[in-house]
C-alpha cells in the first residue's frame, strides 16, 4: 500500500471511531473492544455477526447523510 494512501486509509479510521463516539476512550480501551471484535470474528457466530454488524453501520452511515442532508 502505497504511503499517502495508508495515511488516508488511518485518518479514516480514526474518524470512524469519533463517528462511533468512542473518540475519549483510551487507546487501551480501544484495542480490546476491536480484540474482542476480532475474537467474535473469528468464532462460530462470525458471519451472523459481520452481517448484523454490517447492516447496523449502513443504517449509520445513511442516518449520518440524512442529517447532513437536511441541514
Amino acid at each position: 500500500m502505497e504511503r499517502r494512501e495508508r495515511t488516508r486509509q488511518l485518518i479514516g479510521l480514526g474518524g470512524l471511531i469519533a463517528k462511533a463516539g468512542l473518540a475519549d476512550e483510551t487507546t487501551a480501551v480501544l484495542l480490546g473492544l476491536l480484540l474482542d471484535a476480532q475474537g467474535q470474528l473469528a468464532g462460530p457466530d462470525g458471519e451472523r455477526l459481520r452481517l448484523l454488524w454490517n447492516r447496523r453501520g449502513d443504517r449509520a452511515f445513511k442516518a449520518d447523510d440524512a442529517t447532513k442532508a437536511d441541514s
